[in-house]
């Protein structure tokens, strides 16, 4: 498998946008959106070493979106957050052991 990098350069086209603070919500989202993924990637991995990394990725995604969702709860947010409700990780904890 082929692997290209490439490293982009900044221009001046960059938006307001691209200099938003980045908010606890879509920190969150991000983060859970990023689970799913490495959750696909690691079941449909078969190279021993892919699975490894798969698994060090998802501890990782899992550390930070504790750390988030413990940090929406003391901003109390995480009660009209509904993606704190379906975590990724209760669904991979009732997948396991339900």
């Amino acid at each position: 498998m082929k692997t290209f990098f490439s490293q982009s350069v900044g221009t001046d086209d960059m938006t307001e946008e691209d200099y938003a603070p980045v908010t606890l919500r879509d920190s969150l989202e991000k983060t859970r959106q990023a689970l799913e993924i490495a959750y696909a990637g690691f079941d449909n991995a078969v190279e021993f070493d892919l699975i490894d990394s798969y698994i060090y990725q998802i501890n990782a995604l899992q550390k930070r979106y504790k750390h988030l969702t413990d940090l929406a709860a003391v901003e109390n947010i995480s009660g009209n957050d509904s993606s704190c409700k379906h975590s990724p990780i209760r669904a991979l904890v009732s997948h396991v052991l339900g």
